[in-house]
């Protein structure tokens, strides 16, 4: 039998460290073998509920033999340099979205991955849920016709119930707000629907609570073929409030709701009355994901191409909000 893989937790900076730590320590093909914090007595309070070591020298833990993957949890502003260091250091790579704040350095630490022939994924955890696959079932069917808009919003409460950690709000750490966060999870899926390379993009951002970053965020996108998408994105808002819009020439999809099912309406299903859609089971996390793609050399290159598009999204839109203006959305010329 071959031995686990060897993984380090890098920081308890994000508020998923603590659930990707359990995953590896609960994963028969992995196991945890030490935590590193650029913040000492955060590190060591993690690594000592974990019950595995701790060290304060990122440098030498990377060097070890004894660690064949990292899961980077530390703040996106230190994402660039502390994946580009395990990358060169021959680590395979879990990371939190955004993979970095710019385009360049996304490419950068994709190229510096496939160089040194190691792993890389950004979790991207709504691709695999029943509720996306149930979505994109009835896409790849056609049972919409042409799609025409979407509206994709994740919500939490955050800050209005005071769980979400105040580090959260530093522009320089975050790199932005309730769009650089939890915003991630409805650009990514509105590319998905939509497409990567929309005509304009538009944001709107505010602060509801006074932090320095927005905790309440629309952004819309155009297509050239009219479609419009709409992205939304809150801190300070009541649990519950999470939705699923899709309509198209033929049809309609709705979730969130008042109701937590996918319910469809349109030519392809009943014209008079909402139906309940049966969804897929969810697919593997993207810690599995990751482990599987080292266990079986297998590419992930569609995750990279998702994670550069997400951060160029994210870009725009932080561009869009600060000019206070719709702006074309140019792939090639984007500010990186």
């Amino acid at each position: 039998m071959a031995e686990p893989l060897s993984v380090a937790l890098l920081s308890f900076w994000h508020v998923h460290a603590p659930g990707y730590a359990a995953e590896v320590q609960g994963h028969p093909d992995t196991r945890l073998a030490a935590v590193w914090d650029n913040d000492a007595a955060r590190g060591r309070d993690g690594a000592g509920r974990l019950g595995v070591d701790f060290t304060e020298d990122l440098d030498g833990l990377l060097a070890r033999d004894d660690i064949d993957g990292v899961i980077v949890t530390t703040a996106t502003d230190l994402h660039h340099e502390v994946i580009l260091k395990a990358a060169r250091a021959g680590k395979h790579i879990f990371t939190e979205k955004m993979l970095a704040p710019t385009v360049a350095q996304c490419e950068e630490l994709v190229a510096a991955a496939a160089e040194s022939h190691v792993k890389l994924v950004v979790s991207l955890p709504r691709l695999s849920e029943p509720m996306t696959l149930g979505i994109r079932q009835q896409l790849e069917a056609g049972n919409l016709g042409r799609l025409t808009y979407t509206r994709v919003r994740m919500a939490h409460d955050g800050w209005v119930k005071n769980w979400l950690p105040e580090r959260f709000a530093d522009p320089d750490a975050a790199i932005g707000g309730a769009l650089t966060d939890l915003g991630c999870h409805p650009v990514y899926l509105t590319q998905l629907f939509l497409g990567a390379t929309p005509s304009t993009v538009s944001a709107t951002y505010t602060s509801v609570t006074g932090r320095p970053v927005e905790d309440n965020a629309v952004v819309t996108v155009t297509y050239p073929n009219g479609a419009i998408g709409v992205i939304e994105a809150s801190n300070v808002t009541t649990p519950g409030a999470g939705t699923f819009e899709l309509r198209g020439t033929e049809g309609s999809l709705l979730s969130g709701f008042g109701n937590s099912a996918l319910l469809a309406k349109g030519d392809h299903f009943d014209p008079e009355t909402w139906t309940e859609l049966a969804l897929p089971e969810a697919g593997p996390s993207p810690l599995t994901q990751w482990i599987s793609a080292i266990e079986q050399d297998t590419g992930t290159e569609d995750n990279s191409r998702a994670a550069i598009e997400l951060t160029r999204m994210i870009v725009a839109a932080n561009s869009a909000a600060e000019r206070g203006r719709t702006l074309r959305y140019e792939p090639e010329s984007a500010p990186a």
